[in-house]
């Protein structure tokens, strides 16, 4: 062991790092292709909102001062639309962000966080970077939250639980009954995390309405963002829902002028782009029929969705067999899913190019 790795935190040194999509310019390097798709990421493949883009346009302009560090207008905005008080809402650069914060005000070394597995990724590495223990409760055989399991994970250690819903990388949601179950049951010096970063997406009429339960269980926060269907995830913003006293605390954890001022102008902006946002759904909603129907074809089963993306089980090798043929998705294998990729919902002819190359590999079920 070397001098510097003798010098690290233990719980840093061994930590895995969270590992991102293959970008496409690497990809076309290594391979030698002159285009390439990424289907991998869960970003929006419609692009920006045109106004988001004219607001980035007039704030470069000012980029020499600092951003306006409380968010005042994106905050106001968004309080509005949500029906609450301005001190509800904590934002981040991205709600990657958010998750630190929790994990900075409420953890102490030694303490546990109870999560579903497979979910984010980001779970676990935000929680052993604090040096929390990771409580990891496998999904049901569906896929879906065990939340009975869940609630049994929870000890006097446990400080905070993590909820996906929708859940990242399965892409399925828990519906309101059972939802409000666990909630009730919950102890309420626990921290529920709540992490919606798909719920925009999200089909079903039962789809639970987290954010009025601030009102009944405090130590509540739910998260979202506006890197998917705003498709502003390059400039990394997000934002947690809370009551004003959980959300006082991390403030006080929060970097000053964490949220660049291009980043706030282009989501005030993007809010109010009701095109963007409605031809972003359609586009999506269409895709997920698409992708459902041909995948299922060639045999292949995928999972029910609630998000922009498709879990899908192709095979161990078809990976690295797409990724010859330009196209990029995500394997599972880190998540326990060595069989499975997740496919994020693309245009239609980005669609239609994943569905011929996986026909012209004779990949079937």
């Amino acid at each position: 062991m070397s001098t510097v790795e003798r010098l690290v935190n233990p719980h840093i040194r061994d930590l895995a790092p969270y590992q991102p999509g293959k970008p496409m310019e690497e990809l076309e390097r290594e391979l030698g292709l002159d285009s390439s798709i990424k289907l991998a990421s869960n970003e929006n493949p419609v692009g920006p909102s045109p106004k988001a883009v004219e607001a980035v346009r007039k704030g470069i302009e000012e980029v020499n001062r600092y951003p306006d560090g409380a968010c005042f207008e994106l905050r106001a905005k968004l309080a509005t639309r949500l029906g609450i008080e301005e001190d509800q809402l904590v934002f981040g650069c991205g709600a990657d962000e958010i998750l630190e914060l929790i994990v900075k005000t409420f953890l102490a070394p030694g303490d546990e966080v109870v999560m579903p597995w497979p979910s984010f990724a980001m779970y676990p590495i935000v929680v052993k970077g604090m040096g929390g223990k990771v409580v990891q409760v496998p999904l049901r055989d569906d896929f879906g939250h065990d939340l009975d399991a869940m609630r049994e994970a929870i000890t006097d250690r446990t400080k905070v639980v993590f909820v996906c819903n929708p859940n990242n990388p399965t892409g399925g949601s828990i519906g309101k009954a059972e939802f409000d179950a666990f909630v009730e049951a919950l102890p309420d010096d626990v921290v529920l995390a709540v992490d919606e970063a798909y719920f925009e997406f999200a089909r079903r009429s039962d789809f639970p309405d987290s954010v009025a339960w601030l009102a009944k269980r405090p130590a509540t926060l739910v998260l979202r963002t506006f890197s998917k269907y705003l498709g502003l995830a390059g400039l990394r913003i997000g934002y947690g829902i809370g009551s004003a006293e959980l959300v006082g605390f991390m403030e006080r954890a929060r970097h000053p002028f964490n949220v660049n001022r291009l980043a706030e102008a282009a989501a005030v902006a993007a809010m109010d782009d009701e095109e963007h946002i409605r031809r972003t759904l359609q586009v999506n909603a269409e895709g997920i029929d698409y992708l459902t129907r041909e995948l299922g074809e060639l045999g292949i089963q995928v999972e029910p969705t609630d998000t922009n993306f498709v879990l899908a089980k192709i095979g161990a090798n078809v990976f690295d067999d797409l990724l010859k043929k330009g196209v990029i998705v995500r394997p599972m294998a880190g998540f326990g899913l060595p069989e499975h990729v997740r496919i994020t919902v693309g245009l239609p002819e980005e669609n239609e190019r994943l569905v011929k190359a996986l026909r012209d590999l004779g990949v079937s079920g």
